[in-house]
């Protein structure tokens, strides 16, 4: 049983460093500054909504990721 709560916080500590690595790399210095005079608030709201759709995933991912690890522990 150790073994799979490690695991899944290995898991759990993985997706958070890709999360984390995406957003900064991708998302933060993501612009739409060639299309014409975009507010900057629109650009924020528009980096919030694909920050949320990513933490939308990564929550779905983990709890696949939680299901399958502790799915043999479960006793009906």
């Amino acid at each position: 049983m150790a073994i799979k709560i490690y695991s899944f916080i290995f898991t759990m500590w993985v997706l958070i460093l890709i999360g984390g690595g995406l957003i900064v790399t991708i998302i933060g210095p993501f612009s739409l500054g060639g299309i014409g005079n975009v507010n900057p608030i629109i650009l924020s709201g528009i980096k919030v909504g694909i920050a949320l759709v990513l933490i939308f995933v990564w929550v779905f991912t983990l709890t696949k990721v939680k299901n399958w690890i502790f799915k043999t522990d479960v006793k009906y």
